[in-house]
């Protein structure tokens, strides 16, 4: 039996404005090809299909036309949690109708805990496989408020709930397995940050339980299960050091801080007698859409810039000036060495232009104690703009901001 970890898809996402459909596209495209070549049993989606709890149309669209592909192909069963980016609704609704396709969707935490608990069945009608397919547990899912209850009492009980929870599921488990007579494996899927999870800067994860989180560890999966398959955070690595506990990972770079790492997904195999672990190996996916992140001063990305404009690869590319001269015009500079190129520049941080927006003075400040009309300000103080031209250029800022807003709104 043939089982593939994937998880983190997050469709429909943007990078600073750019979509990203023709990745996706691609990386179902190879996920669907990938597993008629390996003839892959079992699919298991850990979370976080979507970008946004209200998915565009064309999001949506990738997704079933993925689902239906792959339930007339050798597959037999595709599960798939909910993760804190998705909405649980959404991912319900269609349910029943999915069932009839061997989808099974578990899109919250279920009033009966045996809903989290499925029995697969082989291409006989024989079980072969149990999997506590527990989604994204919210705060209310978990625990009860209680009166005059302290941070430490939120969190301390914020752990118990998730421990409790994956022990019932599992416990429920192994009493079926034992009443079925059977010694199949049992695989738990979730959607959560254990401790010691790495995570890179701008990728994108959002912390699930704030002052909790880096104290949620491997214990909370009892020995019982046979690999646990969970997603959240986008580098694809192991739990505690186990191979049989892994985040799959992020098929696409979700950001910069991504752009050099590896991604994956899990290929597990179990011997059809279950007397010894399953094997893990890892399918490298390709690269659909190049990023590059670019730092330095200007003689540094001037002449990477030309490199890369002469070797003709459509590459997207995030700039990052470090550079002792104050470069006022960086972006007109850079926009002309890119002119007609396959480039296309997403991102430009001028930190020698921050460094002097912040104003010197002012050490014990960043830019993320400003908010954007603050940095504006700042920037008209740092070119000497008189005070009797603010008031229009403020005007047209604000204004430029909405514009971008709506743009973002309707993006998708």
């Amino acid at each position: 039996m043939k089982v593939l970890h994937t998880s983190d898809w997050h469709l429909g996402r943007l990078l600073y404005g750019q979509k990203r459909y023709r990745e996706f596209t691609q990386f179902l495209d190879w996920l669907s090809q990938t597993m008629a070549s390996e003839q892959i049993d079992i699919l298991l989606v850990a979370g976080d299909i979507f970008d946004t709890s209200a998915p565009s149309n064309r999001a949506q669209s990738l997704y079933y036309e993925f689902l239906c592909r792959v339930a007339t192909s050798s597959c037999r069963h595709i599960i798939v949690i909910a993760g804190n980016h998705d909405s649980p609704t959404f991912l319900d609704a269609p349910k029943a109708l999915l069932r009839s396709l061997d989808v099974h969707v578990i899109g919250a935490a279920t009033e009966n805990i045996d809903d989290e608990i499925l029995l697969l069945k082989d291409a006989d009608g024989c079980p072969e496989l149990l999997v506590c397919a527990v989604p994204y547990l919210r705060d209310r899912d978990i625990r009860q408020v209680q009166a005059g209850e302290s941070l430490a009492d939120k969190d301390h009980n914020l752990l118990e709930g998730i421990r409790n929870h994956y022990h019932q599921v599992a416990e429920l488990a192994a009493q079926q397995r034992q009443a079925l007579g059977l010694d199949i494996p049992i695989i738990a899927m979730g959607h959560l940050f254990t401790a010691g999870g790495q995570t890179i800067d701008g990728d994108g994860v959002r912390e699930l339980y704030v002052g909790s989180l880096a104290h949620v560890n491997a214990s909370i999966f009892p020995a019982c299960i046979d690999y646990v398959a969970l997603g959240h955070l986008h580098v694809p690595q192991k739990i505690g050091g186990s191979e049989l506990m892994r985040y799959s990972g992020s098929p696409l770079a979700m950001g910069f801080g991504e752009a050099t790492q590896q991604k994956s997904v899990c290929l597990i195999a179990f011997n059809k007698v279950h007397t010894s672990p399953p094997s893990v190996e890892l399918l490298n996916v390709p690269v659909f859409q190049r990023l590059l992140k670019i730092s330095g001063n200007w003689a540094d990305i001037s002449s990477q810039l030309v490199a890369l404009v002469e070797f003709s690869e459509t590459v997207w590319l995030e700039i990052v000036y470090q550079g002792d001269e104050l470069i006022s015009d960086l972006r007109e500079r850079l926009e002309n060495l890119t002119a007609d190129s396959e480039l296309l520049i997403l991102r430009i941080q001028n930190a020698r232009l921050i460094e002097r927006v912040l104003n010197s003075t002012q050490t014990d400040e960043s830019l993320e104690d400003l908010d954007v009309d603050d940095v504006f300000d700042r920037c008209l103080s740092a070119h000497d703009i008189s005070a009797t031209q603010r008031p229009d250029l403020l005007h047209t800022y604000q204004q430029a901001l909405i514009s971008l807003h709506n743009d973002d709104l309707l993006a998708e």
